[in-house]
């Protein structure tokens, strides 16, 4: 009987352990998808000519004259957002894997 008792303690541990993570891995993706409205908004706003109600000069990437070196530093801002989702997800996802296969 007493093998059978520790049996089932390890088996609650390790229910609890990986509702935990579930969790855990539910709170980092809710995390991304709460701040990536801020986070589009912002990018939004520094790819204009101006932002922050006028008072700074944006990087102007609808400009069509602009050097190479700004329309790839405005290439790099617009997939921010989407690397930004990306690794959240990832990060997400292996912390719900990791508990799940080990």
């Amino acid at each position: 009987m007493e093998i059978w008792k520790e049996e089932k303690v390890f088996m609650n541990i390790k229910g609890q352990v990986f509702m935990m993570t579930l969790m855990l891995g539910l709170v980092v993706l809710l995390l991304a998808v709460a701040l990536a409205g801020p986070l589009s908004e912002r990018i939004t706003a520094v790819r204009n000519t101006t932002y922050d109600s006028g008072t700074s000069t944006g990087m102007d990437c609808a400009n069509v004259s602009i050097s190479n070196y700004q329309k790839a530093a405005c290439t790099a801002t617009d997939v921010t957002i989407f690397y930004f989702i990306g690794a959240m997800i990832f990060i997400a996802g292996a912390i719900i894997v990791a508990k799940v296969a080990f």
